[in-house]
């Protein structure tokens, strides 16, 4: 069996170290992981030494089995299932959403105590999947990647969720979209239980200049161009996560804080078009990829995005990319 949790240190060290326990999901992505790890790493010690000064980590496992992550590369869990109050946040890294029971129901039942026992939980990546399943992401908000987004909202959709910010951190949750942005979580925690130069040491370390915060916007190519008006980015998040029609301009351009004539002035000035017009193509992009990735019916399709009748998604669609739903899925499923 993995061994006990046991820190490394002694008794009154330790308990004032940043202590945290992962919990990796099957197929667990292994950037994000590696990134929040070597984060509290780096600013645990001095000069690059790795010792477990500052800080302490380990990954639990309710078994002692290999946990492969989505590149194929294993982590072998470090300690058992420990009592959940040693640790200051437990944060679960996720995966691949096509993964069936990404934790064990021993795990699940795990989680479930470190709430009880007022244990702050982090979901990275796609973490927060598994602890809205698990039922402990009600009443909090979830940060999720635009990728995921839709997926959160059909899965999930009583639960609160945006796909905008990088990471998000909300009473006794935390959560984050993956990738870099879990050493920006990482570094908030480490900036707030040790201290600024630890975290200007990890960060300097790691090649990153500056920590990205809660307000920063997710770093994203829109569908179609690259503008570089944090408001254009902004609004035009805010259509794909309506991507149904059902976000009038007025409201979106409260959104983003701005009139509607500054909307439009700021659209026409660095897009060339309307707010009206970019949104509808959005929404033609969002029926572009799902006609490419699935068998839906068209009506189902169109539904998706707004449109009452297949007629007037098909004649929306054609204004658009020149060619009919029926004709792009077709071209997309021709074998090459």
């Amino acid at each position: 069996m993995p061994e006990k949790y046991r820190p490394e240190n002694d008794a009154s060290t330790s308990a004032s170290r940043l202590k945290v326990g992962f919990i990796l999901a099957r197929s667990f992505t292994l950037s994000a992981f590696a990134l929040f790890v070597d984060t509290l790493r780096l600013a645990s010690d001095k000069q690059d030494r790795s010792g477990r000064v500052l800080a302490d980590w380990q990954v639990l496992g309710s078994t002692r089995h290999l946990i492969t992550s989505s590149c194929g590369v294993q982590v072998a869990p470090t300690s058992d299932l420990v009592d959940p109050s040693r640790f200051d946040y437990i944060a679960v890294v996720g995966g691949l959403l096509t993964v069936e029971n990404p934790v064990d129901e021993v795990t699940y039942a795990y989680l479930k105590q470190a709430d009880a026992k007022k244990v702050p939980l982090i979901g990275v990546c796609t973490g927060s999947f598994i602890l809205a399943a698990a039922g402990l992401m009600k009443r909090h908000e979830s940060c999720v990647s635009w990728l995921h987004y839709e997926g959160f909202r059909e899965r999930f959709p009583e639960l609160k969720v945006r796909s905008d910010r990088l990471f998000n951190l909300d009473r006794q949750r935390g959560s984050c979209a993956g990738g870099s942005s879990a050493a920006d979580l990482a570094a908030l925690l480490v900036r707030k239980y040790i201290s600024r130069d630890a975290e200007r040491n990890a960060l300097e370390v790691l090649q990153i200049e500056k920590a990205r915060t809660t307000a920063d916007i997710q770093p994203r190519r829109p569908l179609y161009e690259d503008y570089d008006d944090a408001r254009v980015k902004a609004a035009m998040i805010a259509m794909e996560q309506f991507v149904d029609g059902s976000l009038p301009i007025p409201k979106l351009a409260a959104k983003v804080g701005l009139s509607r004539r500054q909307l439009e002035r700021i659209f026409l000035e660095k897009t060339g078009m309307s707010p009206a017009k970019a949104y509808n193509r959005v929404r033609m992009e969002r029926a572009k990829s799902i006609l490419a990735r699935s068998k839906a019916p068209l009506i189902e399709v169109a539904l998706d995005v707004g449109f009452e009748n297949t007629s007037q998604f098909t004649r929306t669609f054609k204004r658009t990319f020149g060619e009919t739903p029926s004709q792009h899925r077709a071209a997309v499923s021709r074998p090459r």
